[in-house]
């Protein structure tokens, strides 16, 4: 059976997956993990969150996938950076993935 006929029979809803990386390293498993889960499900609806050590790193070296990238406010203030558009920032990290999972998204660390 084809995965696009397990899905019909199955009745899935699209996934909604939030992806939090806190460190360099998390952004870069992160990304891969983001490009790896549009590929086996384009209609995913899934965020990269990156605070702390990740936010520097993510401005560093930007990436085609940075729309679906969130940035915590907090760190941005914190070290006196700004995120050029198209990328989002949330006001706190860890207020988003509470607000994230009570919405019934997925979380998982990079």
């Amino acid at each position: 059976m084809t995965p696009e006929r397990e899905k019909a029979m199955s009745g899935a809803t699209p996934v909604r997956l939030l992806i939090h990386a806190p460190t360099p390293g998390a952004l870069e498993r992160g990304r891969r993990n983001l490009a790896n889960l549009l590929k086996a499900a384009p209609d995913a609806e899934v965020e990269l969150l990156a605070n702390a050590g990740a936010v520097a790193a993510a401005l560093q070296h930007p990436d085609p996938l940075d729309t679906h990238l969130r940035l915590c406010g907090n760190t941005l203030q914190a070290n006196a950076l700004n995120a050029p558009p198209p990328i989002a920032v949330v006001p706190a990290a860890v207020l988003h993935i509470a607000q994230r999972q009570a919405q019934g998204w997925g979380y998982m660390r990079a």
